[in-house]
């Protein structure tokens, strides 16, 4: 049996969309309080609380003797449990010096999540092919149809969450099915370099080209720059009035211009996440023996004032981890060459190191054999036939 992550967008009714509004304000409620409570102790001098022992503490304890909070019974108590767990696991890997130190999560950022999971091993979560039965929430319909699988005999729903998006509801769910049967790997090894004028170049010469030079993402990013000057005139406006009318003072037309600018965001991320799935479909399509890209380092890469925009913009990461994920279904070895390797200063022909080749030169003529290949390709054929890298799982 193998865990397999599916993301739907569901359409829930006016009274569900409410209560998992009021779900996502008690998990971020939650969050905060962990997080509010373990530094409230660690100034007293006590040890650190893990999610655990704080949800023992915080029913047994807390509630009893703060009746005010007893609100939170009404809502679903595995929700709850998981924004412990989520803070509890944000603060640990603080402690190990992975990440900084846990924010409190906001309203305004749209953060917190609705979790539910299947109890018991006789319990199932009912799914069809356009609905679901969620806990405090019913049946609630997908906006598409046909993505889950509904065979409960071989696919089990063991976990999931249900988060808010510009005004728009997604359901991530956990499901457990059978493994896979790995086709044979008949398919040539594929190469692929990344870059910032076309956004990928594979070893057969087949181009993909960069979706930020569109007409369509430009025409966009620049309806997003107008609203969000609109945004903060509106917001320094809404500041002054604040200041005059005091704690009273309310902006709809503020509100009506954040979700705007949400959306115009949801939209550049989908259409950067569609563009980005169709190029992992076809270099997965041939079944190659395997697929071998660069582990650039963005890090360094956004230092570089000049490109750090436009190197944000592309989503190197998130293209990585979709290649990654999508071959490792398959049974695709995936090779992360490393980012030191000269690829694009090496010949593919003779091997020779062209070591004054600057950025400008899209050709690449080789002084010793006389090659004459396009640059992009021929770090292509080298990223794929290289020696020095290591197996992305």
């Amino acid at each position: 049996m193998t865990l397999i992550t599916y993301k739907i967008e569901i359409k829930p009714t006016r009274k569900q969309a409410y209560l998992i509004d009021r779900h996502l304000g008690v998990s971020r409620w939650a969050y905060n309080f962990f997080l509010e409570m373990n530094q409230q102790r660690y100034q007293d001098g006590y040890w650190y609380m893990g999610a655990y022992e704080f949800s023992k503490w915080f029913n047994n304890e807390y509630l009893p003797a703060n009746p005010d909070d007893l609100w939170i019974k009404d809502y679903y108590a595995k929700s709850t449990k998981q924004a412990f767990i989520d803070a509890d696991t944000a603060m640990k890997r603080f402690f190990k010096q992975q990440s900084g130190y846990p924010k409190w999560r906001s309203y305004k950022r749209h953060q917190g999540s609705y979790y539910f999971v299947k109890n018991g091993a006789k319990q199932v979560i009912a799914c069809e092919r356009h609905r679901i039965k969620l806990p405090k929430l019913g049946w609630v319909r997908f906006k598409e149809y046909g993505y889950l699988p509904t065979d409960t005999k071989y696919y089990v729903i063991k976990s999931g969450r249900i988060k808010e998006q510009a005004g728009r509801y997604y359901l991530t769910c956990l499901v457990e099915q059978p493994e896979q049967l790995h086709e044979l790997l008949l398919g040539v090894p594929i190469g692929v370099d990344l870059g910032l004028k076309n956004f990928a170049v594979s070893d057969n010469g087949i181009i993909y080209s960069n979706r930020n030079k569109d007409y369509q993402v430009k025409r966009i990013r620049k309806q997003l720059r107008r609203t969000q000057r609109k945004l903060s005139r509106q917001y320094v406006a809404y500041k002054a009035r604040k200041m005059k009318e005091g704690e009273s003072a309310t902006d709809l037309n503020l509100a009506k211009t954040e979700r705007k600018v949400q959306r115009l965001y949801q939209r550049l991320h989908n259409i950067q996440a569609d563009y980005q799935n169709q190029i992992v479909a076809n270099l997965v399509r041939t079944k190659p023996n395997w697929v071998s890209i660069e582990d650039l380092n963005v890090k360094g890469m956004i230092k570089n004032r000049h490109l750090a925009k436009a190197v944000n913009q592309q989503g190197f990461y998130t293209f990585r981890t979709k290649l990654v994920n999508k071959c490792q279904q398959l049974g695709i070895p995936v090779h992360l060459v490393n980012r030191f390797e000269p690829t694009s200063k090496i010949c593919h022909q003779c091997g020779y190191k062209k070591v004054d080749l600057s950025l400008g030169e899209r050709i690449y003529k080789c002084p010793n054999c006389g090659n004459v290949v396009d640059r992009d390709i021929n770090a292509a054929l080298n990223i794929r036939d290289t020696d020095n890298f290591v197996l992305a799982y």
